[in-house]
Formats: C-alpha cells, sequence, structure tokens
C-alpha cells in the first residue's frame, strides 16, 4: 500500500524538523514548506493525500492558504494546528474548510492518531468506489465518495468530513444519535471541545440541505441530533 502523502506546513525550523522526522518514521511521504506560498507551489506541483497546516504563518497565515487550496480541492483533508486558545479562533479554521484541528503543543502520537483517522476512511473509500450508488435524501441525490450533493442536475461539492458527517446520518435517519456517538463514528474522538466543531459541521449541512422543506437536521436538546425526512403523499 502506498505510503500517505501529506503537505506539512509549519514555519518553526526546529519544531518542523522534529515533526517531519517523527512523521516519516511512522511510514509517511512528507514535503514541508515554512510559509504559505511555497506551500501553494507545492500544492500545485505534487499530489497529496491530505495538509497539516500551522495557523500563524509568516506572510499568510494558515487560514488564508487552507482557503486558496479549497479553491482548487475541496476534498483534500484539512487539519490544522493552532497555538490559538479562542474558542472562535479554532471554529473560524472549521468554518472556511477545514476538516479538523489540533491545539499546541501537541504529542506527535496525536498528530499521527488524526493522520490515520483521515487516512483509513480514505482507503475504505477507495476500496468500495465501485459503481457508487447515489443515496436518495429526498429531493437530493448524495454521494459520498465522489463527495457531493446533488439538487435538480445542480452539485454542491463537499468537504472530507462534510461528506462523512452526511453519510453518519443517512445511516440514522428518524433517528436521535447522541453527540458522542457523532463525534466518535466521525472524528474518532468524543472530547468536550469537539462538541463545538460538529456545530459548525451542522451548520453547514443545513445550509446545503436547505432547498428541500421535507428535511430536517434537528437539534435535540442536550441529548444530539436527528436528520428527519417527511415524505408527501403523491396525490
Amino acid at each position: 500500500m502506498d505510503r500517505a502523502h501529506v503537505l506539512y506546513v509549519e514555519d518553526d525550523v526546529a519544531l518542523g524538523f522534529v515533526t517531519r522526522d517523527s512523521l516519516e518514521q511512522a511510514g509517511y511521504r512528507i514535503v514541508h514548506a515554512t510559509d504559505a506560498e511555497q506551500a501553494l507551489e507545492f500544492f500545485q506541483t505534487k499530489p497529496f493525500d491530505i495538509c497539516v497546516i500551522d495557523v500563524m504563518l509568516p506572510k499568510m497565515d494558515g487560514f488564508a492558504l487552507a482557503m486558496k487550496i479549497r479553491e482548487q480541492n475541496k476534498h483534500i483533508p484539512i487539519l490544522f494546528l493552532t497555538a490559538l486558545s479562542l474558542k472562535e479562533d479554532r471554529i473560524k479554521g472549521l468554518t472556511i474548510g477545514g476538516d479538523d484541528y489540533i491545539v499546541k503543543p501537541f504529542s506527535i502520537e496525536e498528530l499521527i492518531l488524526k493522520i490515520e483517522i483521515f487516512m483509513k476512511r480514505k482507503r475504505i473509500h477507495e476500496q468500495d468506489h465501485h459503481a457508487e450508488e447515489a443515496i436518495q435524501l429526498a429531493g437530493y441525490r448524495f454521494f459520498p465518495d465522489r463527495m457531493f450533493l446533488e439538487w435538480k442536475g445542480e452539485k454542491q461539492v463537499l468537504t472530507y468530513k462534510e461528506s462523512e458527517l452526511l453519510r453518519f446520518f443517512t445511516g440514522h435517519i428518524n433517528r436521535i444519535v447522541r453527540r458522542e456517538e457523532i463525534l466518535t463514528a466521525v472524528w474518532g474522538d468524543d472530547t468536550l471541545y469537539l462538541s463545538r466543531t460538529l456545530d459548525v459541521f451542522i451548520s453547514r449541512l443545513r445550509k446545503y440541505l436547505s432547498k428541500d422543506t421535507s428535511i430536517e437536521l434537528k437539534n435535540v436538546h442536550s441529548i444530539g441530533f436527528r436528520l428527519s425526512l417527511s415524505y408527501k403523499e403523491s396525490e
């Protein structure tokens, strides 16, 4: 099996060297950029499986870099490394298209675990990519492996985590699912800080599904969420 190809963006030379070396020892192929402009150049010329981006970068910060990457590729997982303590700053990263984040200082084991969660699901998708059947969601058609929603011929491209979250809900139609259950299934972790992360992604899915009023992604207070479909009787 090919080793995962990681674009790693970190301007701290010492930290970057140690992290790159540790990830390579873990079996990953690493391209290390020390600023956003260099990272964009690498991204445009090499194929990657995941981007690991420090937020505090010179010239252009990690958020701006992620937005430029998202303009070119909606699917590739983006994992932020952030020393920012404000919850709002972390949520901003997810809102502009990030899939997850790790707060500095972090352990190499934690970073490897996060990367491997993405890579395992990617491998499963590739193995199951035979003539994908669309999942019908009222007036929408959902293609989880190709990561897009279709509404009357119009496509809404999804990020990796958006697609994973919607895939989870399609397996639990009209059922209340607990926050902890969703976080464990989609993020591999049910820690408290991820709960607000889930709220950001729920808001995105509601927006994408808003064209069909028979679909409701409802918050069940203090418990979790429920994706409900109310089918209309044919006349």
